[in-house]
């Protein structure tokens, strides 16, 4: 069928969804039950960019972390950079955490601690882009907004049978989506689009007889929903290298705190020389010293690039001088916060420590 136009429909989705969501939606500790006034804009807020590009089930636990230790902006606003950075380790996608920290600094200060309520204001405030302001204007504050994630462009390229592959339909799936989203219950029917996506018109075999949109799914009338949304194919990811570095004195370790700006940003973590097409051996090693390269590769897969890292270690008898170092106890490496591939690295470092 043609995607140019919305197809003739024979029951109202906007209302059936509705319907589903009031009998089934998920219950989220950010989230206010069908048909309840919205939660607290706060907790809407830092779930929608806890959840960019991150799964519910990862985003929960870091959830109800923050908002026990920042239970609002003002709360957060305070917060040291460190300590944020610290706290977010591990959610991935690290600039996040630095808009974050920007955005409630901006609200605490120019907004009186209030979250502005429509899309245009929102959309002023670092780290929020199109979709999240859509998100929380509906969510937070009942506006009428299109809120379109992954789960959203899944379900309206399936019910519109859209040919065009993504990314290039972005911006015909959000005007589609335009088509169906009602002016009351704007934030629960956002919500339940995305619950819909997650529990029933999944990526992979969808629940079509369950789904409360299969009268007027295009794609299920073709008989082939999980071939929707197309999508142009991904191109392969360049492999990089790298060595990280452990020097270890008297039961703690060297860390650095990364430049704020580039990735991993402001993050504490192991020296790490530069990370290149081949492996760079012990260039960029944080001091001199006798290295032993483990024979241990950690991998970790960035969004646009996979890196494979050697382990190099040494130990020292006094602590360099080394700009924005810090000596961390072994034992508390944990606590550490670092990012996920040098956590890794650090654990890989544990078990050959614990071999010797």
């Amino acid at each position: 069928m043609s995607d140019n136009l919305p197809r003739a429909r024979k029951s109202d989705p906007a209302r059936d969804l509705l319907a589903w969501y009031d009998a089934h939606a998920r219950e989220l500790p950010w989230r206010a039950p069908p048909g309840a006034p919205p939660a607290d804009p706060y907790r809407v807020w830092l779930s929608e960019v806890m959840l960019q590009q991150t799964q519910v089930a990862t985003v929960k636990p870091y959830f109800e972390k923050f908002t026990a230790r920042w239970p609002d902006f003002a709360a957060l606003a305070a917060a040291e950079d460190a300590d944020l950075m610290a706290a977010w380790a591990g959610l991935g996608y690290y600039a996040r955490a630095r808009n974050l920290l920007a955005c409630a600094r901006a609200v605490a200060q120019d907004h009186g601690g209030a979250l502005p309520r429509t899309e245009s204001e929102l959309r002023a405030l670092p780290g929020i882009g199109g979709y999240t302001a859509a998100a929380v204007a509906a969510i937070a504050f009942g506006e009428r907004a299109v809120v379109v994630d992954a789960n959203v462009e899944r379900v309206v390229s399936r019910l519109f049978a859209l040919e065009a592959p993504l990314p290039a339909a972005k911006p015909r799936i959000h005007a589609l989506a335009d088509t169906i989203t009602p002016e009351r219950r704007a934030g629960d029917f956002a919500q339940a689009m995305m619950d819909l996506g997650s529990m029933i018109c999944t990526a992979r075999a969808p629940k079509c007889l369950l789904c409360p949109l299969q009268r007027d799914c295009a794609a299920f009338a073709e008989g082939a929903p999980e071939t929707y949304p197309r999508k142009t194919p991904k191109a392969v990811r360049p492999q990089r290298h790298g060595t990280f570095f452990w020097v270890e004195q008297d039961g703690a370790v060297l860390l650095v705190r990364r430049p704020d700006k580039g990735l991993l940003g402001g993050m504490r973590a192991l020296p790490t020389g530069p990370w290149q097409a081949t492996p760079p051996g012990t260039e960029g090693a944080p001091v001199r010293a006798d290295w032993h390269i483990s024979e241990t590769i950690v991998s970790h897969g960035f969004t646009h690039f996979r890196l494979d890292v050697a382990l190099a270690k040494t130990s020292v008898t006094v602590r360099p001088e080394i700009d924005s170092g810090i000596w961390w106890p072994v034992d508390e490496m944990e606590a550490a916060g670092l990012p996920t591939v040098f956590a890794k690295a650090a654990r890989a470092f544990g078990r050959e420590r614990c071999a010797i």
